[in-house]
């Protein structure tokens, strides 16, 4: 019965996830064909390949209000296109990003009243929408790399800790910056960050002391993959890897983020379930003979859009 009840948890988790991908169909019809973004340049460079840019250079795509909304609709509408198969996140300008605009983010936080309990109250959902800024991109079932270059300060560890893939430039370097501000990390990468390196007691160092670190360190403990020498070779290495991605069953790729982003959470044997009640489903898909047919023959193999 246990284990009955966590397969009928996991389908709904699938059913659920499906159902929020055609409710936002729409809103990328409307946000990539009319909308224009304040905090982001959205593009299609290759085939089934979307990249997103944050692009405030003259501010150090420092991580405003609108930055903040527009992440979670950008995402939401990415999700929810079929021909979309791999994301880039990339930052404008000679540093990836400074983290949060301070300035423009913290007055949105000010609430009024004396009254600390009632502050806290209303405090506490802003605090969750920024959280589903990066979290948004975990949901995203499109695998989502980052292109990180110079600077990725505080905002901008949470946010890659949060895609699937990191990549750097060779002069990239990174800090957890809150303490230094007298805050807590609290939109990701104090819960990502030691699943992500397997190092906790490490992460703790990081989080707690602020210290800066190198592209080599970063790769060294697993935060990033692969190390470019610069912006342009980073850009076309990102672009190249989700290409080749784009280039597999989406049904399969799709199918094997959810599955390993489940299974990060949960015990093995019910990451096991998990995927098991997928692919009761997937390996019925047109896919998989297409994917033997071509191997077959020798050719490339064409998938259909979902």
């Amino acid at each position: 019965m246990a284990t009955l009840g966590k397969l009928l948890g996991a389908t709904r988790h699938v059913v659920g996830a499906a159902i929020r991908v055609s409710q936002v169909r729409a809103t990328f019809q409307r946000g990539m064909s009319g909308y224009q973004f304040e905090s982001l340049a959205v593009t299609r460079p290759r085939e089934h390949v979307m990249q997103v840019e944050m692009n405030r250079p003259e501010k150090r795509n420092a991580m405003n209000q609108a930055f903040w909304r527009e992440m979670v609709e950008c995402f939401q509408a990415i999700a929810a296109e079929p021909d979309i198969r791999a994301v880039v996140v990339s930052g404008a300008g000679k540093i990836f990003t400074a983290g949060l605009d301070l300035g423009d983010t913290m007055s949105s936080l000010f609430v009024e009243g004396a009254d600390i309990a009632r502050k806290a109250i209303r405090l506490g959902p802003k605090i969750r929408q920024y959280q589903e800024t990066f979290s948004v991109i975990e949901k995203c079932p499109k695998p989502v790399i980052a292109a990180v270059h110079s600077a990725c300060v505080g905002g901008g560890v949470d946010l890659i800790t949060a895609c699937d893939i990191r990549l750097c430039t060779q002069d990239a370097w990174f800090q957890i910056k809150e303490v230094d501000i007298g805050l807590a990390a609290d939109v990701g990468t104090l819960q990502r960050l030691p699943k992500v390196i397997g190092n906790d007691s490490l992460a703790r160092e990081l989080a707690f002391t602020s210290r800066r670190f190198e592209a080599e360190e970063a790769k060294q403990m697993g935060l990033v993959s692969r190390i470019y020498p610069d912006r342009e070779a980073l850009l076309e290495g990102a672009l190249e890897l989700a290409s080749t991605i784009a280039s597999k069953s989406p049904i399969a790729v799709q199918g094997t983020k959810v599955s390993m982003v489940y299974s990060r959470d949960h015990p093995v044997q019910e990451g096991l379930d998990h995927v098991a009640l997928w692919n009761s489903t997937m390996l019925q898909s047109e896919d998989v003979v297409e994917a033997v047919q071509a191997g077959m023959q020798k050719r490339k193999p064409e998938f259909s859009k979902l």
